[in-house]
């Protein structure tokens, strides 16, 4: 298995066990190694990385550009998190990157109406920072049936 260590900053632990990183791309890489795969929730092309990546556009404080491409992402990214190094990021860090790890926590088991306080007390308390946010959150079991 090739996770991230429990205790790396930005990394959330869902109930499943998987291993997801959130981090904001303003700020430098943290050391130590480098995702496997990632997905960028930016309203703009992302920066060149040397890893496997999905582009969400998503522009700050909103929602994703294209609802089932976020949701096609996002999926891809809790199956790959079960033996890879996965990470979630914005800009930021917060808003975006919560509301993708609180999806992620939704396809996890977690119900969608605790997915949002599950990333806040587990990742940022700033996760999901708009209510469309997490609005999205809650909708987003149905928005993959």
């Amino acid at each position: 298995m090739n996770t991230w260590e429990p205790a790396a900053p930005g990394v959330l632990r869902l109930p499943s066990g998987r291993l997801i990183r959130g981090r904001a791309l303003r700020r430098p890489l943290p050391p130590g190694p480098v995702p496997d795969f990632a997905v960028y929730l930016l309203g703009k092309c992302p920066p060149r990385v040397e890893w496997e990546h999905r582009w969400v556009r998503w522009p700050d404080l909103r929602l994703p550009a294209n609802g089932d491409e976020a949701a096609e992402a996002l999926g891809e990214a809790w199956r790959r998190a079960e033996t890879a190094r996965v990470e979630i990021a914005c800009w930021g860090g917060n808003g975006r990157t919560g509301t993708g790890l609180a999806c992620l926590a939704v396809l996890d088991g977690v119900p969608p109406g605790e997915a949002v306080a599950f990333v806040r007390k587990h990742y940022s308390a700033r996760a999901g920072e708009t209510p469309w946010q997490r609005r999205f959150v809650t909708r987003f079991r149905r928005a993959l049936s």
